[in-house]
C-alpha cells in the first residue's frame, strides 16, 4: 500500500503509466521496479503519481510499496549514445522504457539515465532542456516536427541518427541515415 500523499513511495515491478485510471487507458510510460513517485492522489484502486523527473500519471496502488531509492539511477553506461546502441533492435512501443518496448523519448531518456543523468521524458520537453548547437556531435540530439517537438533521436555523426521509429516496415531502435522525410521536419539539434 501506498504511503500517505505527497511521500515518496516505489514501484515494485515495471508498472505502465496511465493517462487515465483504468487499464484500457493509453500508456504514457513506465515506471522500473525501485524508481521513486510521488502519490499525488487515490482513486479506487489507483493512484496519480508523479515521477522523479515530474511526470504525471496513474498507476494500481497494488504496484506501490517496493524498496527502492539506492541504484535507480547509478550509472550503467560510459555515454548515452553506448547504452543507444545497446538497444539496437528493441521494439517499439509508444511509452516503453525498456529493452522490451521503448519509444524514441523513452530512449533519449533512458540513455541518459544510464549515465546517471536524469532528463525529461517527452520529445518536446527534451528539446526545451536542451541547448541548441550548430554543429552537431554524435549524442546531440535531433528533434522533428511542426509546431512542436515530436520525434527525437540521437545524432551519430555522417548524417546517421539512431531512434525508435514505428513508420511502413520498421517499427524499432535503428542506427540509420537521417530518413528524408524526417530531414524535412528538423527543427533544432540540442546538446544535454
Amino acid at each position: 500500500m501506498a504511503e500517505s500523499l505527497g511521500e515518496h513511495t516505489f514501484v515494485f515491478q515495471l508498472t505502465p503509466l496511465r493517462a487515465e485510471p483504468r487499464d484500457e487507458a493509453e500508456q504514457v510510460t513506465q515506471v522500473l521496479p525501485g524508481e521513486p513517485v510521488r502519490v499525488r492522489e487515490t482513486y479506487e484502486e489507483w493512484a496519480l503519481v508523479s515521477t522523479a523527473y515530474d511526470y504525471p500519471g496513474w498507476l494500481r496502488l497494488d504496484a506501490l510499496g517496493g524498496e527502492g531509492g539506492k541504484g535507480w539511477l547509478e550509472p550503467t553506461a560510459s555515454t548515452p549514445l553506448e547504452h543507444a546502441r545497446g538497444l539496437l533492435g528493441a521494439p517499439y512501443l509508444w511509452g516503453g522504457m525498456t529493452s522490451l518496448g521503448i519509444d524514441c523519448s523513452g530512449l533519449v531518456h533512458m540513455s541518459h539515465r544510464a549515465v546517471g543523468r536524469l532528463v525529461p521524458r517527452d520529445a518536446d520537453q527534451q528539446e526545451q532542456a536542451g541547448t541548441p548547437v550548430e554543429a552537431p556531435e554524435p549524442g546531440d540530439l535531433v528533434t522533428y516536427g511542426t509546431d512542436a517537438a515530436d520525434h527525437i533521436a540521437f545524432w551519430t555523426g555522417d548524417g546517421r541518427i539512431i531512434h525508435a521509429t514505428q513508420r511502413e516496415g520498421v517499427s524499432r531502435v535503428v542506427e540509420e541515415p537521417e530518413p528524408e522525410e524526417l530531414r524535412a521536419r528538423r527543427r533544432r539539434i540540442v546538446r544535454l
